[in-house]
């Protein structure tokens, strides 16, 4: 490969995001859900980009894309996701992906620099159809039978479907070659006030949250709204309000220091203003990085929804619908995010969790991962005006690129 080496651009990569950010926006954010024409349209455009870090790859059958060096020496794999919430943030994925694309420019055409970045983009992390349904696959997690019953969560169309509708059908999943990566890296925004209250330019990841999430069912008597007394009522709306109030006042004494948990969809049925709910539902999440807490939790869960079954007017059921380990990154990767830090920050990095999940935890699974977040203004994300500032942006840039190429010198 002759010696085309790019010296690192921050313009470059605030022009990329901006490009990204142009298809399907929203606003100042993003409307990219999973399969949307937004979505592979941005897909498309990183498989047109890759061949500027001498990368060869193309949209597998789940949509994932993966760029391959021929270069010889160790290989770093690097990336994000494209997709995004419903009418989200710009940032929320695509940095990761520019900012590994970058570290690929600047490292992989440098003859003095050892190995190559490989750059992936990996489908759905947000979760239209699934859970980390792309990074799955890659680690051998998702088998076609997942993906017969995989629907959007929005429309209801089927994975299979979507995926015959973008030109997808047919092709082959791509597998991971175990042994191929020293390891994964991935950059965020922190999506949390974290680093920008604190004056703080890099988040070094030292763990990601398991994630835990249950449907929780009440199941009462439907009846007329006019008709039936109060005191003979058996309204699973009712339960379900006096439910959640019960989960915040008995579990903060169970948590630890960092847990969260949140009703994020609740349901009645049949939803009418002169009809007592017969049935609610509500969809209800955990998130931790210590099992044994979320253990205590569920416990809980289940015996108050066991108290309220036996002694109430209604009947509670408690499913849970996903676990989601948590992930420890690579105390490697974690002392390279340092130094790289303090070459191009200044030194202003903190070590700090991470409440949201992200394809590295799945990476995680069979490679050594690390990640590293850059400031969120306000804390903002999973929104249209999620933001983060330019010199910051930049700044993070620089420390990845720096990251990467220490983590192939060895």
């Amino acid at each position: 490969m002759p010696d085309k080496r790019l010296p690192f651009d921050g313009t470059r990569v605030l022009a990329d995001l901006n490009t990204l950010r142009g298809i399907g926006a929203y606003k100042t954010g993003v409307h990219k859900p999973t399969f949307s024409q937004a979505h592979m349209r941005s897909v498309e455009w990183l498989v047109q980009r890759l061949s500027e870090a001498g990368l060869t790859g193309a949209i597998d059958g789940i949509g994932n894309v993966i760029g391959i060096s021929a270069k010889s020496g160790p290989k770093l794999l690097a990336g994000s996701h494209l997709e995004s919430q419903n009418y989200a943030g710009w940032l929320d994925g695509p940095l990761g992906v520019v900012y590994a694309l970058e570290a690929a420019r600047v490292i992989n055409p440098d003859l003095s620099t050892n190995g190559a970045v490989e750059v992936a983009a990996w489908c759905d992390e947000e979760g239209h159809f699934g859970s980390f349904l792309g990074s799955r696959s890659y680690v051998g997690a998702i088998t076609e039978a997942d993906i017969d019953t995989a629907r959007d969560r929005s429309g209801g169309k089927t994975m299979r479907e979507a995926l015959r509708d973008v030109g997808l059908a047919g092709r082959p999943r791509t597998m991971a070659e175990r042994g191929r990566y020293i390891g994964y890296l991935e950059a965020h925004i922190e999506q949390g006030r974290t680093l920008e209250s604190s004056g703080l330019a890099i988040g070094v990841v030292t763990s990601i949250v398991g994630i835990w999430q249950y449907r929780i069912t009440f199941s009462g008597e439907q009846n007329h709204a006019g008709t039936t007394r109060m005191d003979v009522r058996k309204d699973a709306g009712v339960a379900l309000a006096r439910f959640c109030v019960a989960i915040d006042d008995r579990f903060p004494e169970l948590s630890g220091p960092r847990t969260v948990w949140t009703t994020g969809r609740i349901a009645l049925d049949p939803g009418a203003p002169s009809i007592i709910p017969g049935q609610a539902e509500m969809l209800f999440q955990i998130r931790d990085d210590d099992p044994g807490v979320i253990d205590r939790l569920e416990n809980q869960l289940r015996s108050m929804a066991a108290e309220v079954s036996a002694h109430g007017r209604c009947g509670v059921a408690v499913e849970r619908l996903r676990t989601g380990a948590p992930a420890m990154m690579d105390v490697r990767f974690q002392q390279t995010i340092e130094a790289a830090s303090l070459a191009f920050a200044g030194g202003r990095s903190i070590r700090m969790p991470s409440g949201a999940g992200h394809d590295a935890q799945v990476l995680a699974t069979i490679m050594p991962a690390g990640m590293l977040f850059v400031p969120s203004i306000g804390g903002i994300s999973h929104h249209w005006s999620e933001n983060t500032d330019d010199a910051d942006i930049v700044t993070g840039a620089q420390v990845f690129v720096e990251t990467s190429r220490r983590l192939l010198a060895g």
